[in-house]
C-alpha cells in the first residue's frame, strides 16, 4: 500500500471513529434519546360526547404526548361505574361527579378528586315540554329512566327528599346510558335524568321535540360536578404522573372552548356515532357550568373547600351518609397549574 493510501485509510478509520463515538453520545443525551411514552388508562364518565370533549381534545392535539404520555380513552357507564373501576385500580385515571366521589368515599372507596371541570351541578330531571309534567310532583305516578350507575342514580333520592317527592310512587326504570334519549322521546318512561347539557341537545335535535329541565339544585342538591378522579395511592406512588396528566387535560378543555368546531370533528374520530349538532350544543351548554361564585379568576380544576362542604351536606342530609365524612379528604389542588394561562372565561 502506497504512503497516500495508507494515510487515506488512517483519516477515513479517526472519521469513522468520531462519528461512532458522536452517535454513541447522541443515544444517550436526553436531547436525542427517544424516551418511551407511558401507557395510561382513562375511563370518562359517559360516552364520548361534547361535556367531555377535552380528554379526546387533548390526546388529538398531542398535549398527552408533551407530557410522555399514550393515553387510552374508554367510555363509561356513570359515574358510579367508573369511580369503582378507578378504586379497583382497573384504570388509573377517571371522569366521575363529585357527589359520586363522597358518596363512594363514604363507602371506603380510596378515590380523590385531583380537578373539577364541571364545578357547578349540571344535573337534572328532563321531560318533554308538551307532557302534563309541568313541576316535579306530577312525576308522581309516573316512570323516570335513570342508568343505575350514573351519579344521576346516586343523587335520586336526595331530590325526593328535598323537593318533597312521594319516591314510592314514581317508578325508576334502569335505562342504558345510550338509551336514555330514545327512551323518553318513544314513550317508554316519561322523563328521565342526565346532565342537562348530555342529554337535552339529543331530545332537541334528534327527535326535533322540546325539553323542560328540572334542575337537581333547586331541590338542594348543590354539589360539585365532574373531574378526575384517581386512587389514593397514586397522590404519594406518582405525583408526577398526575400532575402531568391534569394539565394536559386542563389544555384539552380549554381549547375546545377556544375551537368548539374542530372539537366536535375531534369527538367523531373517537366515535362515528356522535352527531356534530347534538354534541356542539352539548358543549356549548357544559360551559356554564365550569364556574361557580367560590371558583370564579381561579383555574380550571381548582376546587373550593366552601363548594366540597356543600357537597358533603348534601350527602348527610339527603344522600344517606352517616359516616363522619370531611370535605378535605375528598379533594386536593396539588395538582392544578396556577398559570393564567389556565384560568377560564368568566360567567357575565
Amino acid at each position: 500500500m502506497s504512503d497516500q493510501g495508507a494515510t487515506t485509510r488512517r483519516i477515513f478509520l479517526r472519521t469513522s471513529a468520531a462519528v461512532a463515538g458522536f452517535m454513541l453520545v447522541a443515544c444517550i443525551q436526553p436531547g436525542f434519546a427517544q424516551t418511551p411514552k407511558r401507557d395510561v388508562t382513562m375511563r370518562l364518565d359517559w360516552l364520548y360526547q361534547g361535556p367531555n370533549a377535552g380528554f379526546m381534545v387533548a390526546k388529538d392535539k398531542g398535549y398527552y404526548d408533551e407530557a410522555g404520555l399514550n393515553v387510552d380513552i374508554g367510555p363509561g357507564r356513570g359515574s358510579g361505574s367508573t369511580a369503582q373501576i378507578v378504586a379497583s385500580k382497573a384504570a388509573l385515571f377517571g371522569f366521575s361527579d363529585g357527589y359520586v366521589v363522597g358518596n363512594s368515599v363514604a363507602k371506603d372507596m380510596s378515590i380523590v378528586m385531583v380537578a373539577a371541570f364541571y364545578r357547578r351541578n349540571p344535573t337534572a330531571v328532563i321531560v318533554l315540554k308538551d307532557s302534563d309534567i309541568k313541576t316535579l310532583k306530577d312525576l308522581e305516578g309516573k316512570s323516570i329512566g335513570i342508568s343505575t350507575g350514573a351519579a344521576q342514580f346516586q343523587q335520586w333520592p336526595a331530590v325526593v327528599k328535598g323537593c318533597n317527592l312521594d319516591g314510592s310512587k314514581i317508578t325508576v326504570i334502569n335505562v342504558d346510558p345510550a338509551g336514555t334519549v330514545p327512551a323518553l322521546v318513544t314513550g317508554k318512561v316519561q322523563a328521565i335524568a342526565g346532565y342537562a347539557q348530555g342529554q337535552v341537545p339529543g331530545v332537541e335535535v334528534r327527535a326535533n321535540k322540546e325539553a323542560r329541565s328540572f334542575m337537581y339544585a333547586d331541590c338542594g342538591v348543590v354539589a360539585v360536578s365532574n373531574g378526575i378522579i384517581v386512587h389514593k395511592d397514586m397522590l404519594k406512588e406518582d405525583p408526577e404522573l398526575i400532575r402531568g396528566f391534569v394539565k394536559a387535560s386542563i389544555k384539552g378543555f380549554l381549547y375546545s372552548r377556544q375551537h368548539p368546531d374542530e372539537a366536535v370533528a375531534i369527538i367523531r374520530k373517537f366515535s362515528e356515532a356522535v352527531v356534530t349538532e347534538i354534541a356542539r350544543r352539548e358543549l356549548e351548554m357544559s360551559f356554564d357550568n365550569w364556574v361557580t361564585p367560590n371558583t370564579a379568576g381561579k383555574p380550571l380544576g381548582w376546587m373550593s373547600d366552601t363548594d366540597w362542604e356543600s357537597t358533603v351536606q348534601v350527602l348527610k342530609q339527603y344522600g344517606g351518609v352517616t359516616t363522619p365524612l370531611q370535605a378535605s379528604v375528598l379533594f386536593t389542588n396539588e395538582f392544578v397549574p396556577t398559570e393564567a394561562e389556565f384560568v377560564p372565561p368568566q360567567p357575565k
